[in-house]
């Protein structure tokens, strides 16, 4: 009877394992990256932000190429007023007498000229064109803003790659590092710095690169920290301790095991940067810190409301079209943020 019955249990495992083949090789595996994109194009803020961004780039950068009516500090000087000398003669009493009229006339005012068709959003009090300066300002913000975001980031990975792999006195040495730098003042430094570099003889182009260098060096703490704590963590797992049975070098274990388990969050955390460092630039422009004129960025170009505020009150379109761009860059940057972090999370279920 108990021979009967084991045989019988044999045979359902069997059948078990006859039915279930088929279907094991009719399962299509998806692939992790597939898997995220497709979480991400799920939502719809996701896909509006990757719109915004995507047009942001498009218009500072294929713009110029494309609408070359106007240069970047390039002046309208038809509404200057033009001068014409003319003289004439006159006697009186037999004594002849040569006067010299100047004439003015006055062709046509381009400085403040609302949006028309040679000027797609007008001029600004300088003359520039609003339009073309908008692209060029962009390519400014935009560069500027993945540059210190990219060495942010791999500043902030080595470091704390290193603080949180070794831990000890290294741990600590770079910690206080980034306690130091993380309560130096911001603005005030950048204020002598901007006054070292008005009295030097640099490029004014140039001067927001040198600014956001600095901005570099005092804001990669904030990714040192993000990484050690996903390393103290992840360096106690099995696979780091079957890794140093194999007796992989430390910088494999670091760059090649741990770090691109912490890449998910570095991707989010650098899309929400990028925002808040187009914020940070346009303030510093804004306050006269950033680009200098006839260059054009999106703070420089909001700028001139703190001066005049006649352009505030009936020059709308001098300083609104910078500010609508600076919240599209936000917003569009932030969304792919928000949407990245639901499409990496392990936990999504849809």
């Amino acid at each position: 009877m108990d021979e009967l019955e084991i045989k019988q249990d044999d045979a359902q495992e069997q059948e078990v394992v006859d039915t279930d083949v088929p279907l094991d090789k009719n399962v299509k595996l998806m692939s992790p990256g597939r898997m995220v994109a497709r979480r991400f194009f799920r939502s719809k803020l996701s896909i509006i932000g990757l719109i915004m961004v995507i047009s942001l780039f498009v218009f500072s950068f294929l713009g110029p190429l494309v609408y070359t009516r106007w240069g970047e500090i390039e002046l309208d000087e038809s509404g200057k007023t033009e001068y014409a000398v003319g003289s004439f003669t006159h006697t009186v009493n037999g004594v002849e007498y040569t006067i010299h009229q100047t004439t003015e006339t006055h062709l046509k005012d381009n400085f403040l000229s609302p949006p028309s068709s040679e000027h797609i959003l007008g001029t600004d009090d300088q003359g520039y064109d609003i339009f073309v300066r908008l692209m060029y300002g962009g390519r400014i913000s935009l560069i500027v803003s993945f540059l210190s975001v990219f060495l942010i980031t791999i500043i902030g990975v080595i470091m704390g790659g290193i603080s949180g792999y070794f831990g000890g006195a290294i741990d600590n040495i770079i910690m206080r590092i980034c306690d130091i730098l993380m309560c130096l003042p911001g603005v005030p430094i950048l204020l002598i710095i901007s006054t070292i570099l008005d009295s030097s003889n640099i490029d004014a182009k140039y001067r927001i690169y040198l600014l956001m260098i600095y901005l570099t060096f005092i804001s990669w703490p904030g990714v040192a920290r993000l990484v050690r704590g996903q390393i103290l963590f992840l360096r106690e797992q099995e696979y780091m301790v079957a890794a140093e049975a194999m007796g992989y070098s430390t910088s494999r274990k670091i760059f090649k095991h741990l770090v691109p388990n912490v890449m998910p969050q570095l991707i989010v955390q650098m899309s929400l940067s990028l925002g808040s460092m187009i914020l940070y630039e346009a303030t510093l422009s804004y306050l006269n810190l950033g680009v200098k004129a006839p260059y054009a960025a999106w703070g420089t170009m909001i700028n001139i409301i703190s001066t005049n505020q006649d352009i505030l009150q009936n020059h709308w379109y001098v300083w609104m079209p910078a500010g609508v761009c600076i919240v599209i860059a936000v917003l569009g940057f932030n969304f792919v943020g928000d949407g990245l972090r639901d499409a990496l999370d392990p936990k999504a279920r849809r």
